[in-house]
């Protein structure tokens, strides 16, 4: 399958990824712009709801495929992205800052699952 149903939302997507697999980025514009006073439109939590609560990426990432995924290649590629994630909350809680999250040493896995992703579903966009 090459096409999805809603391209805008596979294009969220992998902006969340590129998001999720970015240090510099997080540091600059999750944490010091939002310190900074500076006016910013995008956080962790934004990432957060559109894979957990706008999308059923979370919970039945299959559900998706032909929607805003390609195929089953994909839903294996995102998976560890949830999974990492789910596992800081587990650590952390649900309620810290980008900040707490970022600093965190759980953050790594995050990073690094999200780097794999970015790089394979974007590749394949």
């Amino acid at each position: 399958m090459n096409k999805v149903q809603f391209p805008e939302m596979r294009n969220e997507l992998i902006e969340s990824l590129r998001g999720l697999s970015d240090i510099e980025y997080q540091k600059r514009i999750w944490i010091n712009a939002r310190s900074e006073g500076s006016i910013q439109h995008d956080e962790f939590d934004y990432v957060v709801h559109f894979l957990f609560d706008d999308t059923s990426l979370a919970t039945d990432p299959d559900s998706l495929i032909g929607v805003i995924l390609k195929n089953f290649d994909e839903v294996a590629i995102i998976k560890p992205v949830i999974e990492a994630l789910g596992e800081l909350f587990d650590a952390l809680g649900l309620d810290r800052t980008d900040e707490e999250y970022v600093k965190s040493t759980e953050w790594s896995s995050v990073v690094n699952a999200a780097k794999i992703a970015y790089a394979k579903i974007s590749a394949n966009n």
